[in-house]
């Protein structure tokens, strides 16, 4: 290693791969489940094509809205949490 904090630093690397993939896959889930719930009427049934295409168009609308605000929680979570609790100090950001 290269020194003390060598092993922490790389640890803390790989945990924000794995929530930065974890955002993205759990956002992808989540959008695809809206998408589907939205515009799967349009593709199940029988409907006229501008009703057709205003449930895909609001529905993708809405699934990338809830794309964007999924990734956004979950690493604005991530960085919260990555600030260490150190009893009495003062936190530089406040």
């Amino acid at each position: 290693m290269t020194g003390y904090g060598g092993r922490r630093d790389q640890a803390r690397r790989d945990a924000i791969t794995v929530e930065i993939g974890y955002a993205l896959c759990s956002a992808a889930f989540a959008a695809a489940l809206l998408f589907a719930a939205v515009a799967g009427p349009a593709f199940a049934f029988d409907l006229s094509g501008g009703v057709r295409s205003t449930l895909v168009g609001t529905g993708a609308t809405l699934a990338a809205v809830l794309f964007t605000a999924r990734v956004v929680s979950v690493l604005v979570r991530l960085r919260k949490d990555s600030q260490p609790s150190q009893p009495g100090r003062t936190n530089p950001d406040s």
